[in-house]
């Protein structure tokens, strides 16, 4: 079969920069790479192909070749890039030369590693998360909060360095401080966090009694929180350098407080809003009149509820809710009514209730609306 056009292969313009090449080349490394494509059997065959071409287009010498011969600049002793019979490896390519040129990117993306000169010689310490649970009260008015985390903090013995009475650390001699090896496993090469510095970049010939040589030791910490008024559940609170200590003097992580919020006996809340169901009963619902009610605020708040409410009905109180997390301003309460039934009545209670019922055939206007549908709706079945 016909060798494909190599900068088709790459998916590139003809007369591409090296910079467009090279981005082609990466683009097409990472789709194809055989980690990704598992369950696809052509992937190999693809990645090669990908990687035949850039070999050639990268190299100026063979891109000029091939842009004025094609293949046949690599066949039959043309000589591609002035090497003898081609020097091409049959057409296979060197891998390992043009994997290395993107090597760096293709394992930022499929191993999330850092590379570059030992950079993780001091390692970052990890980010913590500590779950805080507060009261809608607490949430309402805000409070400072002492909390202790159980953490890692920089070792006092060796000041974070790891190593025993002051000697310093020396470069790993497996990887040579770049906290990472490598080894070629069949046609691609495999980079690993080095053994034997467990991607540090460094050895320490005589460890910390006190850390054992990570530099940091396990402790209990107490720190003060600042928990805004209006937090809900889901609020994150970040403490910039709170979190785990780094290994051997590296810097601190991050501590995350995410809020929780308390289901309250009284409140509901919807965001900004609060909601109050409040029972009345069924004369003061018919009648009308004023109900007092609590606020989030420990205060009291008075409602006039119209004469004939329903239950469901809302009235609000403008103001009444949670503060705002950020800005001015606060929500609203809403105060639902529950009109109640009332139960064990005595005997004149029932006779008074039977009196009423005898005297409301018109002061019940939704039970008049539902059952003259009733009526109409088994008319129009017996049609």
């Amino acid at each position: 079969m016909a060798k494909r056009d190599y900068y088709e292969v790459l998916g590139v313009a003809k007369g591409a920069s090296a910079d467009e090449i090279k981005k082609g080349y990466r683009s097409k490394a990472k789709e194809l790479h055989p980690d990704r494509n598992k369950d696809n059997p052509q992937a190999e065959s693809q990645f090669k192909e990908a990687n035949e071409a850039y070999e050639v287009l990268k190299d100026a010498d063979k891109k000029a070749a091939y842009d004025r011969y094609g293949h046949a600049a690599f066949e039959g002793g043309m000589g591609g890039g002035g090497r003898p019979g081609g020097g091409f490896g049959g057409g296979q390519g060197d891998f390992s030369s043009a994997f290395s040129d993107v090597f760096d990117d293709l394992f930022g993306d499929f191993m999330g590693g850092q590379r570059g000169g030992g950079g993780r010689r001091a390692a970052r310490g990890s980010d913590l998360r500590y779950n805080l649970s507060v009261t809608l009260e607490e949430a309402y008015n805000g409070l400072q909060k002492t909390i202790n985390v159980p953490t890692s903090v920089g070792c006092d013995s060796c000041n974070g360095t790891g190593a025993e009475g002051g000697s310093e650390p020396t470069t790993c001699p497996t990887c040579s401080g770049m906290g990472k090896v490598r080894a070629q496993q069949g046609f691609f090469t495999v980079e690993r966090t080095c053994p034997t510095c467990s991607g540090l970049g460094q050895h320490i010939k005589n460890p910390c009694n006190s850390c054992h040589g990570a530099g940091r030791v396990e402790k209990d910490r107490a720190l003060s929180v600042n928990i805004p008024a209006g937090v809900e559940t889901g609020t994150r609170i970040r403490l910039a350098g709170e979190g785990e200590a780094g290994m051997r003097g590296g810097p601190s992580g991050d501590l995350y407080i995410f809020i929780e919020v308390a289901e309250h006996e009284l409140f509901q809340r919807d965001g900004g809003n609060l909601f109050c169901r409040v029972p009345v009963s069924m004369a003061k619902a018919a009648l009308g009149g004023s109900i007092e009610v609590p606020t989030i605020d420990g205060g009291r708040g008075r409602v006039q509820i119209p004469a004939g409410s329903q239950s469901g009905r809302q009235m609000r109180l403008r103001g009444k809710g949670m503060p705002a997390l950020r800005g001015a301003g606060a929500g609203d309460m809403f105060i639902e009514l529950a009109v109640e039934t009332p139960v064990n009545l005595t005997t004149r209670q029932k006779e008074l209730l039977a009196e009423f019922e005898d005297l409301s055939e018109n002061n019940n206007p939704e039970s008049s609306s539902f059952f003259s549908s009733v009526k109409t709706f088994w008319d129009s079945m017996k049609g």
